[in-house]
C-alpha cells in the first residue's frame, strides 16, 4: 500500500494531481491511499487512480495509522519537519520527501521556495525516479450533479485576507459582465454567504444569482465545469477552471502566479499580478497592495483576452 499525505484544501489537492497520478502509473498494483481532510473526499474522487481516503483534518489532529505499515508513505504536504515525522510514524518501509535533517530524513531532493506547486511535487517524485507530467491536470467531471451551464462564476471570497481582492470591485466586475449578457454567479462557502451577498446586490443581480453556501463540493466542481468563466483570487476555485479547462481571470497578491498560478501556456487562462505596490486606495481590508493595485479595468480587458483565446481554439480542453 501506498500512502499520500496531502491534508491541505482544494487547490493544495488540486495542484498535487499530476504528482498523485505518476504514484498511479508507476505502481499500477498497489492499493494508492491518499490522508486528506474529510470533506475534501469528493474531489479526490475526481483526480482518478485514488483507491481510499483517509480523513486527516490538519497535522494536530492526526491520529495513531489504524492500518498496516505502508510500503511507501509519500509526503506530498510539506518540506517537515512535523509532516515527515507523521508519515515516519505509520513505519513505513520507505519514505519519500523532501531532505529533512531535523526529522532525520536525509535522502530527498532540496525544498526550492520560489517554485511552482505543481512542479515541486513532481520534481520530489522525479528525484525518486518516478515520472509524473505537470501538465496532467485535468479533473473527472462530478457525476449525478446538474448545475446551470454557461454561467460566468464570481468567487469573491478567499481564507486569506491578503488575497481578497474589494468587494466592491468583484461588484464592478459583475454588473460590467451582466451588462455584457454572461449570466453571472457568486459563489463561496457558506461562511462567505455575506460577501456573496453583497457583491450581488451592489452589481444588481438577482437574489437568485448567489450559490454561496448552497452547493457542496461536487457541485461546485461541475459549476465549474460546464462555466463561460471564472473570476476569482488566487483561491481553490481557480484551481477547479484549471483542471476542466474553464476560461478564467484569477487576480493574484501576495504569492505571484509563478508559484500558484495556471499554465502560462494556456491563453484561456490569465493570471493578473502586479509585482509591487506601495498602497491603493480603496483596498479592503488586509488586502495586500499588489492585490488592491489591480483595477476594474484590467480584469475586465483581461476577460476579453481569454474570451478570445476561448474562440480562437474552437474548444477549450484541460
Amino acid at each position: 500500500m501506498i500512502l499520500v499525505l496531502r491534508a491541505l484544501g482544494v487547490g493544495d489537492l488540486a495542484t498535487a494531481v499530476p504528482a498523485l497520478r505518476g504514484l498511479r502509473a508507476a505502481y499500477p498494483g498497489r492499493e494508492l491511499v491518499v490522508a486528506v481532510p474529510g470533506w475534501l473526499a469528493p474531489l479526490v474522487d475526481l483526480v482518478g487512480g485514488v483507491d481510499r481516503t483517509v480523513p486527516l483534518d490538519g497535522l494536530d489532529a492526526a491520529p495513531a495509522w489504524p492500518g498496516p505499515a505502508p510500503a511507501l508513505a509519500v509526503n506530498l504536504h510539506g518540506r517537515g519537519p512535523r509532516s515527515h515525522r507523521l508519515l515516519a510514524a505509520t513505519g513505513p518501509h520507505r519514505l519519500l520527501a523532501f531532505r529533512c535533517p531535523e526529522a532525520g530524513h536525509t535522502d530527498g531532493p532540496a525544498w526550492d521556495d520560489t517554485e511552482h506547486e505543481v512542479r515541486r511535487w513532481c520534481r520530489l517524485l522525479h528525484w525518486y525516479g518516478i515520472p509524473a507530467d505537470p501538465a496532467d491536470l485535468a479533473l473527472r467531471r462530478p457525476p449525478g450533479t446538474d448545475p446551470p451551464a454557461g454561467v460566468t462564476v464570481v468567487h469573491p471570497g478567499t481564507k486569506i485576507a491578503a488575497k481578497r481582492w474589494p468587494a466592491a470591485r468583484f461588484a464592478a466586475v459583475a454588473a460590467a459582465l451582466a451588462d455584457r449578457g454572461h449570466r453571472v454567479v457568486v459563489t463561496g462557502s457558506a461562511g462567505e454567504r455575506d460577501l456573496a451577498d453583497r457583491v450581488a446586490r451592489r452589481a444588481g443581480l438577482p437574489a437568485g444569482s448567489v450559490l454561496a453556501g448552497r452547493t457542496d463540493l461536487a457541485g461546485l466542481a461541475a459549476l465549474v465545469a460546464d462555466a463561460r468563466l471564472v473570476v476569482s483570487g488566487d483561491t481553490g476555485v481557480a484551481h477547479l477552471a484549471t483542471g476542466y479547462g474553464t476560461a478564467s481571470v484569477v487576480l493574484f497578491g501576495p504569492v505571484p502566479p509563478e508559484r500558484w498560478g495556471p499554465p502560462p501556456e494556456r491563453p484561456w487562462h490569465r493570471a493578473l499580478h502586479v509585482g509591487t505596490a506601495s498602497g491603493a486606495a480603496g483596498a479592503g481590508v488586509g488586502t495586500d497592495p499588489r492585490l488592491a493595485a489591480l483595477r476594474v479595468e484590467e480584469v475586465l480587458a483581461a476577460v476579453d483576452e481569454v474570451e478570445r483565446a476561448v474562440r480562437g481554439s474552437g474548444a477549450v480542453a484541460a
